[in-house]
């Protein structure tokens, strides 16, 4: 499945940061993944944003999450497969497969869900690095 980007931005170079991700959605799916960006940033102020795997990525202690576009839908990939089974309920009217939660323009999903998500993601990842002996 290729990413929202008009025919000729397929041809350029991968982006390098996630301003230059999203410059070439579509308009109304760009709307809707800045909404997510800002919701992820906000809940997670320390993280790192960058892009990895060629898409919008945020480290802390790890991968975080990870956002995309694709021709029919958006993804949040939120890198633990816990994470779907916890917020499960209110994950009900999305396809959720594996760690990964597939949304549309249409039904996107809420700032508070994606700042709930991504705290569960943070107390995961200090978790796992106590264990490490890294906090």
């Amino acid at each position: 499945m290729g990413r929202l980007l008009p025919k000729k931005a397929n041809s350029r170079a991968p982006a390098s940061d996630v301003n230059g991700y999203l410059v070439n959605l579509p308009k109304d799916v760009r709307v809707v993944l800045q909404r997510l960006r800002a919701a992820i940033k906000s809940a997670a102020p320390r993280a790192e944003e960058s892009i990895s795997y060629r898409i919008p990525a945020y480290k802390y202690h790890g991968h975080l999450v990870f956002f995309a576009a694709f021709k029919n839908h958006c993804s949040f990939f939120v890198a633990s497969k816990s994470i779907p089974k916890t917020f499960s309920s209110e994950l009900s009217r999305y396809d959720v497969a594996g760690a990964t939660i597939h949304f549309t323009v249409d039904n996107p999903l809420s700032a508070a869900l994606v700042k709930r998500i991504v705290r569960a993601r943070i107390r995961e990842n200090e978790a796992r690095a106590s264990k490490r002996g890294k906090i």
